[in-house]
Order: structure tokens, then C-alpha cells, then sequence
């Protein structure tokens, strides 16, 4: 019986409390997960680890993470990397702007650990369903 890999969560996020929160929440719950407090050091994350799934901030120095997202969709290498969109920004305008430049999810601050590890597993199944399908 072989074990099963555990899911890579690269959380993209320059707020310290909330990158601690996701690396001890999403730990526990059994992923491997990294950190990344800039868009530049996300990019070399993402090149680096090929994560299986980014939790990405919106607002961020440098660059904003709606525009990083845009820019990892334009990437064949990164194309088809699920990027769930965690922001205490609640707009709707927001939130049609994380969707049409490539989220696939959204979820308000504060996070609860329980909301965002059933956003985070009902995001890979619908990406495993699709390889399946396909």
C-alpha cells in the first residue's frame, strides 16, 4: 500500500498573522504548505515547489494579487494552477474581478480553518473530476 503525496497549498499573503494561520491550520489538516509574503517571492515559489493549489491575497505591496493571478493565467506553466482568492475585501466588484481574471474561489477575512480547508478540498476535487473527465 503506497502512501498518498500530500496536496502542496502555496499561500500567497503579506499579512504575518494570517500566513500563520494558514500554516498551522493547513498543516494539521494534512497539507504541505508554503509561504510566500511577496508576489516576487510567490513567482519563484510557484516555479520552484508547483504547488497544487494558491491561496492568494489581493492586497499586497508590489504587486496586487488579482494582477499576479492574471499573470500566472497567461503562463502555459502555470495556466492551470487553481488560485483561491482570500481577501478582507467584500465588493462585489472585487470578487467579479478576482473570477474573470482567473480565481476560482473566494473567501472573505477573517477565515475560519474549517471554511477554507472545504473551499480548498472542493476546489481539488473539481480539478481531479475534470482530469478524470477528460
Amino acid at each position: 500500500m503506497s502512501a498518498v503525496a500530500k496536496k502542496r497549498i502555496l499561500a500567497v499573503d503579506d499579512d504575518a498573522s494570517a500566513c500563520e494561520l494558514y500554516e498551522t491550520s493547513l498543516e494539521l489538516m494534512g497539507f504541505d504548505v508554503q509561504i510566500a509574503t511577496s508576489a516576487r517571492s510567490a513567482k519563484e515559489s510557484i516555479q520552484l515547489l508547483r504547488p497544487d493549489l494558491i491561496l492568494m491575497d489581493i492586497m499586497m505591496p508590489e504587486q496586487d494579487g488579482i494582477s499576479l493571478t492574471r499573470e500566472l493565467r497567461n503562463d502555459p506553466k502555470t495556466s492551470d494552477i487553481p488560485i483561491v482568492m482570500v481577501s478582507g475585501l467584500a465588493d462585489a466588484g472585487t470578487l467579479q474581478d478576482a473570477l474573470l481574471f482567473g480565481a476560482v474561489g473566494y473567501i472573505v477575512k477573517p477565515v475560519e480553518p474549517e471554511a477554507l480547508k472545504a473551499k480548498i478540498d472542493q476546489t481539488l476535487a473539481a480539478i481531479e473530476h475534470r482530469k478524470k473527465a477528460a
